[in-house]
């Protein structure tokens, strides 16, 4: 008991120092929304644990209407786990977070498989200690984001992220999924092909190839 009061007054003395905004561990612990997010999943994770999914599950929907913060009762989360803002989160059900974790608002960590997928498979990221991830990133899939790294505001992350790296941008354009053989929710997965990419290694090759003519002529 002891223990979880300490982690608690820890957790709260987190929120103080990261958010400027905060003054004391009574504001905090009474006008932090993400907290109070990471508060009701505490409590629908222990349920999900003892095997009591259902109400786990309808104490996970009501934390989503008070807080804005979606956060599945199965998903695995470290200590002084902090949500600023924490409207729009939302956290899938096979995501692990490690210890000491700040996240902005808008967050996704979501899956990328089909809606057939095998029960109890990795489906969404695992995230390592100390990692910071900014407002609006999405990051899909069963990847993972290293210890100390930082993900840019609105980066949309689908590939690991190695410690002590920090990564940003979205790739937002056309792409051809007429034959895709199913439907990708959000629209790219680690395995679907960026056609910025491809058109950049064809001029590459073309590159060469006008390279190698010209110096075959001198």
């Amino acid at each position: 008991m002891k223990s979880n009061f300490k982690q608690f007054l820890s957790e709260l003395d987190t929120i103080i120092a990261k958010d400027p905004a905060c003054a004391s561990r009574l504001e905090a612990f009474l006008c932090s929304p993400g907290y109070h997010g990471i508060l009701i999943y505490r409590l629908s994770h222990k349920l999900w644990t003892k095997n009591w999914k259902l109400s786990a599950r309808l104490i996970s929907l009501l934390g989503r209407w008070l807080t804005g913060v979606e956060i599945h009762p199965a998903a695995k989360i470290g200590k002084n786990f902090f949500i600023d803002h924490g409207m729009g989160v939302v956290i899938g059900e096979t995501s692990k977070i490690g210890d000491n974790v700040t996240m902005y608002h808008g967050v996704t960590l979501g899956g990328t498989s089909s809606y057939n997928s095998k029960k109890g498979e990795k489906r969404h990221p695992s995230v390592d200690d100390n990692v910071i991830i900014g407002a609006g990133a999405l990051i899909l899939g069963p990847i993972n984001i290293g210890k100390n790294s930082k993900i840019g505001a609105n980066a949309t992350v689908v590939k690991d992220v190695k410690a002590n790296t920090t990564v940003v941008g979205v790739a937002a354009h056309k792409n051809d999924t007429s034959k895709a053989k199913e439907f990708m929710a959000y629209g790219i997965n680690a395995k679907s092909s960026d056609p910025f990419e491809d058109k950049i290694s064809e001029l590459e090759e073309k590159i060469k190839k006008l390279e190698k003519i010209i110096e075959d002529k001198k």
